[in-house]
């Protein structure tokens, strides 16, 4: 996946993940239209990974399927479920300088891809995250949705000292010798595996950069909206006691120099208005 320009300097590259469980019948749209757009405007080598979770229906197959017509597509499977699980799984192996997700139903707008990932990709931050709650964002939700995101980000405020505003949005990107140094001290293996991310990369002083997302709200979600509220409350309660018990602290990567950005399937068992600040 790295590439080297016309000068012989190896470009940064960056891959892609989508998680996916049993999602046959938007897989090959969604995959083509997210391969479609960074083919014809994102400026950086990428690689987009198919990480199935253990589908019962036809989506390694769809995704298979992929991987044979579109060049820049790979596909991973696994045997257990686990939005988190997945992501530790190819994040931890790729070779790309900065690894990010995005849901297989594209709910954030393509265009805030290359804003997400410029500043890591140049060196100037270490994490990134979309935000449906930044003031320039535009999010078309339900008011029960909305509700529930802000209770949940105000209850990281006041039990965590959290001082991003997002823990949730599907559209996240880091350093990927950054979340190397994370990954062993990431227990969650679910939804709130992105919060648990998130503040150990605050604990640890690490830059996030914050970028306004256009956000439209998939009717067909699949997410227990109860239940993945309270293994929140639960990880929540975990990452408490961790900070007060100084289990928090990794050694991790000194930032990359700052520089200007220059433009077969496996299976596997079991730039925008922002907001920048450091812990």
């Amino acid at each position: 996946m790295n590439e080297t320009n016309a000068r012989g300097v190896r470009q940064r590259s960056v891959e892609i993940v989508v998680p996916v469980y049993n999602e046959a019948h938007v897989l090959a749209d969604s995959i083509g239209r997210l391969h479609a757009y960074l083919e014809a405007s994102f400026p950086f080598p990428f690689r987009i990974t198919v990480a199935d979770n253990a589908s019962t229906d036809a989506t390694w197959q769809a995704a298979t399927d992929l991987t044979l017509r579109l060049p820049h597509v790979h596909a991973v499977h696994l045997d257990a479920k686990g939005r988190g699980r997945a992501l530790k799984h190819v994040w931890s192996r790729s070779t790309a300088d900065v690894v990010a997700y995005m849901d297989v139903d594209l709910s954030t707008g393509l265009a805030g891809f290359l804003p997400l990932v410029a500043p890591l990709l140049s060196g100037h931050s270490d994490v990134a995250i979309g935000s449906r709650l930044h003031r320039q964002s535009d999010v078309v939700r339900g008011p029960k949705r909305e509700f529930i995101s802000r209770s949940y980000n105000a209850l990281l405020k006041l039990g965590l000292a959290a001082r991003f505003s997002d823990a949730q949005c599907g559209f996240k990107a880091v350093r990927t010798d950054v979340f190397r140094a994370l990954a062993p001290h990431i227990e969650d293996n679910a939804w709130f595996f992105d919060t648990e991310l998130l503040v150990l990369a605050q604990r640890n002083r690490l830059r996030i950069h914050e970028v306004p997302v256009d956000w439209v709200d998939d009717p067909d979600s699949r997410v227990d909206i109860v239940r993945t509220a309270l293994d929140d409350l639960r990880g929540m309660r975990r990452m408490l006691r961790a900070g007060l018990t100084g289990r928090s602290r990794i050694a991790v990567p000194q930032r990359m120099p700052v520089s200007s950005p220059i433009g077969a399937p496996q299976h596997i068992s079991s730039p925008a208005p922002s907001l920048e600040y450091a812990s």
